[in-house]
Formats: C-alpha cells, sequence, structure tokens
C-alpha cells in the first residue's frame, strides 16, 4: 500500500513565481510587448524576496519567454512561447532529482566558474563580488542564515566568468539547491561562519587572477555539501 504514496515536493518560491507568470502570458493576461513591473514592486506584491523574482525572471529570460531591454525594463516576448512551454515544465522537474545529483553538477560548474572568472573578471566584476560578500558577511554577522546572500555571491562569480551558459545552467539548478538546503536543514553547526572564510579565500584568488587556486578552493568549499549529499544518498538505499 506504501507505494501507492508519492512525496510532496515543494517548490521554491523562484519555480512559484516562474509557473504564475508562465500561466498569465499562456491565458492571455499578458500579451507579447507587455512590460512587467519593476523587481521591486513584483516582490512587494508577491510577498518574497527581490532574489526569488529575479531569479526567476532569469530563469524565463533564458528560455525566450521574457527579454530584458535596455530603459525598457523586462517584456514578454513575441516569440516561441507555446513551444518552450514544455520544455520549461521539463527542466522545473529537475527539484525530483535526488539531492546528490544536484550538487555534483553545481561542483563541476562552480569550479569552472571560478577558475573562468579568475581568468576573466573585470574590476566591475570584483566589486559586484565583493559587495555580494559584504551582503553574505553581514548577515552572517548577526547569526541569521544567509542562503540567499550566498546564492548571490555564487552568481556572481558565475557572471564573472563571462560564460552566459554556464551562468544559465547554473539559474536552472540553484534555486532548487537552495531549496534542498533549507529542507534539509545543510547550513547548520555554524557552517556559514566557515563558509565566510572559504569564501574571502575564493575571492582573493580570483581578485589575483589564480585560476587553479581559485578552482580548487571552489572545491573545498563546497566538498561538505557534497559529502552530505552521499550520506543521504545511502540512506535512501533500499536495506537488502
Amino acid at each position: 500500500m506504501l507505494e501507492n504514496f508519492q512525496e510532496i515536493v515543494m517548490e521554491s518560491p523562484a519555480d512559484k513565481i516562474s509557473r504564475q507568470i508562465r500561466s498569465l502570458i499562456t491565458s492571455g493576461q499578458l500579451k507579447p510587448g507587455d512590460r512587467l513591473p519593476p523587481e521591486r514592486k513584483l516582490a512587494e506584491r508577491l510577498g518574497v524576496g527581490r532574489t526569488h523574482v529575479r531569479v526567476a525572471l532569469q530563469k524565463l529570460e533564458f528560455y525566450g519567454i521574457l527579454k530584458t531591454l535596455p530603459q525598457s525594463g523586462t517584456i514578454v516576448a513575441g516569440l516561441g512561447i507555446t513551444a518552450l512551454e514544455g520544455l520549461i515544465s521539463d527542466v522545473l522537474k529537475l527539484e525530483n532529482s535526488d539531492f546528490a545529483s544536484l550538487v555534483e553538477t553545481r561542483v563541476i560548474l562552480e569550479t569552472r566558474a571560478a577558475m573562468l572568472a579568475a581568468q576573466r573578471r573585470t574590476p566591475e566584476d570584483l566589486v559586484s563580488i565583493q559587495k555580494a560578500l559584504a551582503a553574505y558577511e553581514a548577515k552572517v554577522k548577526k547569526g541569521e542564515q544567509a542562503v540567499e546572500e550566498d546564492l548571490m555571491f555564487h552568481l556572481k562569480i558565475a557572471e564573472a566568468s563571462k560564460n552566459s551558459v554556464l551562468k544559465s545552467l547554473m539559474l536552472i539548478i540553484t534555486p532548487d539547491i537552495v531549496h534542498s538546503f533549507i529542507k534539509l536543514d545543510v547550513c547548520k553547526d555554524g557552517r556559514f561562519v566557515q563558509a565566510l572564510d572559504e569564501h574571502r579565500l575564493i575571492v582573493e584568488h580570483i581578485n589575483q587572477q589564480q585560476a587553479d587556486k581559485a578552482a580548487e578552493a571552489m572545491r573545498i568549499h563546497l566538498q561538505d555539501v557534497l559529502e552530505y549529499s552521499y550520506t543521504l544518498l545511502e540512506k535512501r538505499k533500499p536495506v537488502q
């Protein structure tokens, strides 16, 4: 009887937002060319942080459903909405993947992102990364969880890699990883404080353009979470 029940899967805020936007588009309430409200107003209306709104919009823009125009904001794109709808639905099912698979993929993407960021970062990139690090540090020093700030720190490094595909792949999987972090209570027992020092070391190597050291520092930074994901995988294996 038990096998007839299915696990209840909770959506991340970013996925709920993207699903709501897609529903408004397919129902015709949002039409090609319509401009979406600014991130801040959307976040206030939806009752979520701006980070969730930003991730949702970036995800939809990656698939061509939304488009950001200079001085015009984010608009609904005019092509491919119906065709892309099924593709996005399939991709968003990633949240059903096991946590270990998501973390393994993240390690591959982020070690490469750190290496490329060290090689290609601009002074503007360094400023953005430092701001993200400062936001993370401020939250940690208050004794609060810094899940969203951690996500933005890693995304800023991906942006500095100058590899748009790599960044887009991270945007697909990281919201699901963040959701799993919260659900599984991964970042406990002072993990945020330890991660702060690891973040600083990564930034130092990127600043000094030490590509191999930046990649290794990122690998070490993610190692604890990767090992934890493997322990969860072992627990799920049926007892022989």
